[in-house]
């Protein structure tokens, strides 16, 4: 981690009470990058110094994780606090509105806050998770049924944190290289990178917490308007928990979309492939300047 922490700034600050930790580097319109699970802000290791050099790129821990506060209750991992920490660290920074980054439930938090708050979002950049019309639809399918059992399984109590740190967190290095195409994406320091993320005092509960109130949540209304932000997805196609077809008639519901796929790639695509979502990140962002 030396190497992308010796050109960040680790900073701290207070949202809607909670105090969220997040690394910065560069100056200028600010990107905010929301991270998934089990995850924590170095999952954009590859893209903070990439967009630094045209932006303040603000990559953040959500509550709950690494270095964030870790509210004891339950109820505290519900889209709305989200959504409120979100528009909190905008409003923090000293900005209005910023280009929005999420992967996996950071991307579920992105698509909800785009929707709240258009007017804070200039454009959206999700990655492998689906608009959540399409995934309320495709959780009425076997199919996607079968791809989300951890869903499930995490619902029940003190049993999932008992998977998850057993023989050294072994099941948060299985997450990532399991489930990976290009598993030399993650070496041994990044896979403990994770560990120690995971494995701090009262980290585990609030991550599944996410899911525990899942199905309470409105990620899963299937009825969604059309949303006005310019939206960039961007879609590792072997994801082994979302399948592509979560993907399709997006545009349906996104007025101004575009959407790439990126082959040979499992869910981790900003890491699996960094290279390549850099290259569509950069087009999305400055295609108005060609």
């Amino acid at each position: 981690m030396s190497l992308i922490e010796s050109s960040c700034k680790h900073e701290y600050i207070t949202s809607n009470g909670v105090k969220l930790h997040y690394v910065t580097q560069g100056e200028g319109p600010l990107m905010l990058m929301l991270h998934g699970f089990p995850e924590f802000w170095y999952s954009w290791r590859h893209q903070i110094p990439e967009f630094a050099q045209d932006f303040k790129v603000v990559a953040i821990d959500l509550r709950g994780y690494n270095d964030s506060d870790k509210p004891n209750e339950q109820s505290a991992y519900v889209m709305d606090e989200f959504i409120k920490d979100v528009e909190g660290v905008i409003k923090g920074l000293g900005y209005q509105k910023c280009v929005l980054v999420g992967h996996d439930w950071g991307g579920a938090i992105a698509w909800n806050f785009a929707y709240t708050h258009p007017e804070m979002v200039e454009r959206l950049i999700i990655l492998n998770l689906p608009h959540p019309a399409k995934f309320s639809q495709g959780l009425r399918t076997l199919q996607q049924l079968q791809r989300s059992y951890y869903i499930f399984l995490f619902q029940l109590p003190w049993i999932p944190e008992v998977f998850l740190q057993s023989s050294d967190y072994q099941a948060i290095e299985t997450i990532f290289k399991g489930t990976a195409v290009n598993k030399s994406a993650f070496t041994k320091a990044d896979i403990d990178a994770y560990k120690d993320a995971a494995a701090k005092r009262g980290a585990l509960t609030a991550m599944l917490n996410y899911y525990r109130n899942v199905f309470q949540q409105r990620i899963l209304n299937p009825n969604w308007g059309i949303l006005e932000v310019p939206t960039l997805m961007i879609w590792g196609e072997d994801d082994t928990a979302l399948g592509k077809e979560l993907t399709y008639d997006t545009a349906a519901y996104v007025r101004d979309f575009q959407l790439k796929y990126i082959p040979n790639c499992g869910h981790w695509v900003q890491q699996e492939q960094p290279e390549l979502v850099n290259q569509y990140m950069r087009e999305f962002l400055y295609e108005d300047l060609s």
